[in-house]
């Protein structure tokens, strides 16, 4: 087994409980990428073992604490663990749709696998990830239990380059169908599981738009950078008195219409293809206003180094929806940029509603649903924010 030993500041940090190694904290390196590494203090005591990666940032994930070395019941142990958590939750329904391993936050560092009812995709982040991947899926359907016909492996992210992986998409098992339709407590929708976002949807905002839900009862709703059109058609099933979808992608606005269609309530979804802020700077100096506005942008800062301009870009897409937002309406106002701390988002919120000369009520900062988890230790796990506003007049 290899080896990696740590400076003092990171013996310090890993004490802490967090469970990445970054390069700058290890004093000396002997291991294979992707091997499972013992990490050791500067006076040579075993601090624990992690999964290695040459020439990234994050150089060692851990896996373990204290001096055992891990056998080979720890990742069937893991995959237990993760899938029990998603039946107790109620995840694991015939025709449902969840992350089923969420990387480090169960104890898989850089790798995930998201079910669409008969179907698994992959994502791996890490040189390990990719070395044990077949091991990983293998345990993780056995514990799932459940058919699977279809297995995608969709390893594309930007984060790849960082661990010298190139983006790689192949398939696994069967025949990708063109759409999976799924059913999600009452609301039901496609997935394009090849070339749709991420691994074919948004998953984590699943609890968000059930709780956006409950306002909708004769509202209008505006739902911007909508993709497939899930928060407005929630809204819609909610009964919502009309639900405007603005997205600058047309197949994910053909989606939307497909989905409003399919759940019967295409008579009161619109969409208009638009470049949303641009859009919203101009609609908002017109009299059009919505009782209920959701705004959920892809990230705008990628990294902490480029938390200068996401903020800038919060503040303009929060203070027009801030003015499209009906005294007494909600304003449901998300970011899913993982260097944006929530005490942050809010306080950029804030100067949004001073901007707009509006006031507002926190009601609820919520985060990822449940098949999301957030591992205290790692804070880049609770990436998400989804901020409920109740918007007032003038301030």
């Amino acid at each position: 087994m290899g080896k990696v030993r740590v400076t003092g500041r990171g013996r310090r940090w890993l004490e802490h409980g967090h469970p990445w190694l970054y390069a700058n904290d290890v004093e000396s390196e002997e291991s294979e990428p992707g091997s499972l590494v013992r990490v050791e203090a500067p006076d040579a005591r075993v601090l624990g073992h992690g999964l290695y990666s040459a020439g990234s940032k994050i150089r060692v994930r851990m896996v373990s604490r204290g001096p055992r070395e891990p056998d080979s019941t720890l990742w069937a142990e893991r995959a237990a663990r993760a899938v029990g958590r998603r039946r107790l939750h109620g995840f694991l329904e015939p025709r449902a749709a969840c992350r089923l391993i969420a990387g480090d936050a169960d104890g898989f560092p850089g790798w995930i696998v998201d079910r669409y009812a008969d179907a698994l995709i992959v994502q791996s982040g890490t040189q390990a990830g990719d070395r044990l991947r077949d091991e990983w899926l293998a345990l993780v359907e056995r514990e799932l239990g459940l058919p699977i016909t279809v297995v995608i492996d969709r390893s594309e992210s930007a984060v790849r380059r960082f661990e010298g992986l190139a983006a790689r998409t192949e398939v696994l098992r069967g025949a990708p169908p063109a759409s999976l339709e799924i059913e999600e407590d009452g609301l039901r929708y496609a997935v394009d599981v090849v070339g749709g976002h991420k691994t074919g949807h948004y998953l984590d905002q699943r609890d968000n738009r059930k709780l956006a839900a409950r306002h909708a009862l004769g509202a209008r709703v505006l739902d911007v950078f909508s993709y497939d059109g899930l928060f407005g058609i929630r809204a819609a099933l909610a009964g919502a008195r009309s639900v405007l979808c603005l997205d600058q992608s047309e197949p994910a606005l053909e989606r939307a219409r497909e989905n409003a269609a399919r759940n019967g309530v295409a008579d009161r979804v619109t969409t208009e293809r638009v470049d949303a802020l641009r859009d919203l700077r101009e609609r908002s100096k017109t009299d059009q206003r919505y009782e209920l506005v959701i705004v959920d942008p892809p990230a705008f800062a990628k990294n902490k180094a480029e938390l200068e301009g996401a903020e800038r870009g919060y503040r303009e897409l929060n203070l027009r929806a801030l003015r499209l937002t009906e005294p007494g309406g909600l304003l449901v106002s998300a970011s899913c940029s993982y260097a944006v701390r929530p005490e942050l988002y809010v306080e950029w919120l804030a100067r949004a509603a001073g901007d707009a000369g509006r006031e507002a009520w926190l009601e609820a900062l919520t985060g990822a649903s449940l098949d999301h988890p957030h591992l205290v230790t790692l804070p880049e796990s609770a990436y998400l924010k989804c901020a409920f506003l109740r918007v007032g007049g003038a301030a």
